[in-house]
């Protein structure tokens, strides 16, 4: 018999050890492809405009529009990836995102926009791919949780990075993005073959969350006519998340500099790091929680705190009763607690708690294909309108809207599954 540990006398030496090793190389595999995809936006590109608009707003909302395309043609890709020859396609995706992003620093502006989009084309299906690595483990929470806090570390961090490089290297701005892949090349290729080695869940995983398979078109249609209410309540929140998210990570560096602190490269890492710490702590603790109904619940509960406090912080940002920095820290931290269970433990325990033959992917590219198109959407409306908002004065009035709806979606949705929970059980003659 193997040696039991002492969390919650579950798990054995073996599986401890595989949950760790998956969840460090998770985290660090995607830390690395999140520099080829944020990193150029340090660079504010002053004084060029086109139609308009602001260049770096247009490359920001060129790349936002590949990766939505790419979420969009995700719902199928994904759903119906299959497990071997992963490595091949990361490989084959991540090496064309960094050739546009060479492209992009070698074309006069705005040629650029059409690099941006194809590096944010090829990029959009990495988080489904490497998920695929992670679902269906009774640790997959931790895993997942990890894994998803990379991008609000990374997110920080590649922009400190580039930061450093044009700031100690004098490198043109349009070279940031390609120059911060270069950084990063060496760690990914070793972390993509340290992925490749990650075990397949073993027959207790399968027993408690369920086994996970490719998802025809007739699978996934079926799934959308059991549960399509729910899954409309969960892309509607996710759609304000992705918003309030995606306007954060891609402006922040304007935000900062708005606040006064833009000279201040670690600013990025330290605010984002503390928000990691905190954020992996809280999704972590989900894995303690055996029984899947009461884990899935809980989440809508996280969900709406997290809505609660990036709303209330913006409310009191924008009453002068919070600093600027307090602001950035508890907004970041509100949203994240609501974005990252979407993206690696809503839909797991959504999955295991109905017993379904599928797989996460499919769910996550549903949701982000809207979203993103939300949040692309937001941006094009502020240019186009010409409101004549700071970053600070649009951003943080967005936040509270959006939180308020956000917290009813979250609990339609709470009561929605409840119910159909209930039918289920009432069919099988209860568990």
């Amino acid at each position: 018999m193997p040696t039991k540990t002492t969390v919650a006398a579950r798990f054995t030496t073996k599986q401890l050890t595989v949950a760790l090793y998956t969840a460090a190389v998770a985290f660090l595999t995607y830390a690395c492809i999140f520099a080829y995809r944020k990193a150029f936006t340090v660079a504010t590109f002053d004084g060029l405009a086109f139609w308009g608009i602001k260049y770096q707003t247009l490359l920001i909302i060129s790349q936002g529009l590949g990766y939505m395309a790419s979420k969009f043609y995700g719902i199928k890709f994904i759903a119906e990836l299959k497990r071997l020859g992963r490595w091949k396609t990361s490989a084959a995706l991540i090496g064309i995102a960094w050739l546009c992003l060479l492209l992009f620093a070698l074309s006069p502006a705005p040629w650029g926009m059409l690099f941006l989009f194809g590096n944010g084309f090829m990029l959009g299906f990495m988080w489904g791919i490497i998920f695929s690595y992670a679902e269906g483990r009774r640790a997959t929470d931790f895993i997942g949780a990890a894994m998803a806090i990379s991008f609000v570390f990374a997110g920080g961090f590649s922009r400190s990075v580039a930061v450093w490089l044009r700031d100690s290297w004098q490198l043109p701005e349009q070279w940031l993005g390609f120059a911060t892949g270069l950084v990063f090349a060496l760690p990914l290729v070793v972390f993509m073959y340290l992925l490749e080695r990650v075990p397949p869940p073993d027959a207790q995983d399968i027993q408690e969350r369920s086994i996970r398979l490719p998802m025809t078109r007739h699978d996934r249609k079926n799934f959308l006519r059991l549960f399509g209410g729910g899954v409309v309540a969960v892309v509607i929140t996710y759609l304000f998340l992705s918003i309030m998210r995606d306007i954060r990570d891609n402006f922040m560096a304007n935000m900062w500099n708005e606040l006064g602190y833009g000279q201040k490269p670690a600013i990025f890492t330290k605010t984002e790091t503390i928000t990691s710490v905190i954020v992996l702590v809280v999704m972590s603790l989900l894995v303690i929680v055996r029984k899947n109904i009461k884990a899935f619940r809980l989440i809508h509960w996280v969900i709406v705190a997290g809505f609660l406090i990036a709303g209330i912080a913006s409310a009191l940002f924008l009453a002068g009763t919070v600093s600027g920095a307090l602001w950035m820290q508890l907004a970041g931290l509100g949203l994240y607690m609501g974005y990252i269970p979407f993206n690696c433990i809503y839909f797991e325990r959504l999955i295991a708690t109905f017993k379904i033959a599928g797989n996460v992917g499919f769910l996550i590219y549903i949701a982000d294909a809207w979203g993103y198109l939300g949040s692309m959407s937001v941006m094009l409306t502020k240019e186009l309108a010409g409101l004549q908002l700071t970053w600070t004065e649009f951003y943080p009035t967005t936040v509270v809207i959006f939180s308020g709806v956000g917290v009813l979606a979250t609990l339609f949705s709470l009561v929605y599954f409840n119910r159909k929970y209930s039918e289920k059980e009432k069919l099988n003659g209860g568990s």
